[in-house]
Order: C-alpha cells, then sequence, then structure tokens
C-alpha cells in the first residue's frame, strides 16, 4: 500500500505530461482570466466551502474520519479523470489537461496553505499537516513525473505518442488495484461505517453538488468550456488525499474508507450533470 498509492498518482501525472501536446498551449497563454478563475474556484473556493460546512454545529455530529476526508478532499484538485471525463461528456479534453495541469502546479502552494488554514481554523483537530512536507510530497507525485512526461513529450514526440496509452492503462490500473486493496480491508467496517455517517454521506453530497454549481461562477457562455471547468472544479484528487492520509494516519482505515465513500458519491452525483452535458453536445 505505502507504494501503490504515490506510484499510481506518479503514473497519472506522467501520463498527463506525455499526453499535453505544445501546439495547444495557446489555450492557457490566451486564456489567462479562465485560468484564474478555474484556480480560484478548485483551489479555493471549494476548500472554502468545504470550511463553512465543517463549521456549522450540524457537523459537530461527524466522527472524526468523516471530517478530515472532507477536509483532505476539499484541498486536494487536479483529479485524474477530468481528461477522460471531459472529452466523454462534450467538453474539451485538452482543455481539461491543461487545466489540470496548471492547477497540479498551483496545487504545490494551494494545498499546505490551505491545509495551514484548516489546522488553525480547527485548532489542529486530527494532525498537524506541516506545509513543507506537503509541498515536497506533491512536488514528488505531482510535478516531478508531469514535467518529465512533458519534457519527453517534447524530446521523443513520436514515442510518446505510442507511449502515452499504456501508461494511461497502467496508471488507472494501479489506482484500481489501491481501490480494490482498500475496499477489502475495510468491507467489514462498510455497513457499519455507513449507518453511522449518514450525515457525513449527506454533507459530502452537498459539497459535490456546491463544487458543481461553482461552475457558474467561472465558466463563460460557452457550453464546451462550462463542462470542462465544471469537472475540474468538482472532481477533487482521491488519490492525494489517500498518499496523505496513509502518510499521517496509516492505521485510521475509516479515513480512507471515507474518502472512497466521496469519490463514490462525486461519480453518482455528477453522472445526471455529464449525461445532461453530452445530450447538449449532441444537439438532442
Amino acid at each position: 500500500m505505502d507504494g501503490l498509492i504515490p506510484g499510481a498518482l506518479f503514473l497519472i501525472m506522467f501520463a498527463l505530461g506525455l499526453n499535453l501536446r505544445d501546439n495547444h498551449f495557446d489555450l492557457i497563454r490566451n486564456r489567462s482570466a479562465l485560468l484564474l478563475r478555474v484556480l480560484l474556484g478548485t483551489c479555493v473556493l471549494v476548500p472554502l466551502v468545504a470550511m463553512i460546512i465543517l463549521w456549522l454545529p450540524l457537523s459537530f455530529e461527524l466522527s472524526q474520519p468523516a471530517k478530515l476526508s472532507i477536509a483532505l478532499m476539499a484541498v486536494c484538485p487536479s483529479a485524474s479523470l477530468t481528461l477522460r471525463k471531459a472529452g466523454k461528456a462534450g467538453g474539451n479534453a485538452q482543455m481539461a489537461g491543461y487545466l489540470q495541469m496548471v492547477v497540479a502546479i498551483a496545487a504545490i502552494i494551494s494545498i499546505p496553505l490551505m491545509a495551514e488554514l484548516f489546522t488553525t481554523v480547527f485548532k489542529g483537530q486530527g494532525w498537524e499537516i506541516r506545509p513543507i512536507h506537503v509541498a515536497m510530497n506533491v512536488g514528488q507525485v505531482q510535478i516531478l513525473p508531469l514535467l518529465l512526461g512533458l519534457l519527453l513529450r517534447r524530446w521523443l514526440p513520436a514515442w510518446s505518442e505510442s507511449a502515452e496509452p499504456f501508461f494511461n492503462k497502467l496508471a488507472n490500473l494501479l489506482l484500481l488495484l489501491v481501490l480494490v486493496v482498500i475496499l477489502v480491508k475495510a468491507f467489514p467496517l462498510l455497513i457499519p461505517f455507513a449507518s453511522k455517517n449518514l450525515l457525513a454521506l449527506a454533507l459530502m453530497a452537498v459539497m459535490v453538488i456546491a463544487s458543481l454549481l461553482i461552475r457558474y461562477l467561472l465558466a463563460g457562455p460557452d457550453p464546451k468550456e462550462r463542462t470542462t471547468v465544471s469537472l475540474v472544479t468538482s472532481l477533487r484528487n482521491p488519490c492525494l488525499a489517500l498518499l496523505f492520509a496513509q502518510i499521517n494516519a496509516p492505521q485510521m482505515l475509516e479515513l480512507k474508507l471515507s474518502i472512497l465513500t466521496y469519490l463514490v458519491l462525486t461519480i453518482i452525483f455528477s453522472i445526471p450533470f455529464l449525461n445532461w452535458r453530452k445530450r447538449l453536445a449532441m444537439g438532442t
């Protein structure tokens, strides 16, 4: 488990770097306003929504793993599913890839800052997450493989084109293996966890819906951009959240189960939105 989580995240970001083509960088250079809105939404607004939810008196009834999972998923942007989901839902897959890249780079600053803010506001409940350690972890498992993939795409474009599908499949396989291992270990706790954490499930659903709604504050009128920005903002990074959980609380199995629950709820509540955007893109 110690090697699976960072290994899967490393390969996901490496495959993303291989996928990003130089001739599409104008998507970032020429859309700085959109880029800033996306960074504001995914790195700042979504964590602040989580902070407000966890500040409500209602959340005092939540278990510690549930609280920490909401906080971790909120502060961890740049989901590995964004690129594929955007392409299938009528969005702009290349724009999703570049936005994901920029958000991943910004995360090396935003995650430590937000972790420090959560620790300060909630008086260190849970564990102390040191910003320097968070920045180092993000740099090692996200920025380093991303830059490596980008460099190989520039230096060996033909090889990158042929190798990118293989690394994508390998990364997804590792991620699936991580989820299966955690579910196998946590399965005896699944029903008791769900029965004891109905309020947590409801608040996670509120978080997912709020993240999708934030798109109306971020995207312009273009339908493809609205779909893309919504996915980049709402889909969080469970692999990165699981990594921080493994580093800071390796024995807290309910925390990992709670993170997976958040992921499942994100997928469930995103399906109607994705189907709606796909029908719009098809003109039906």
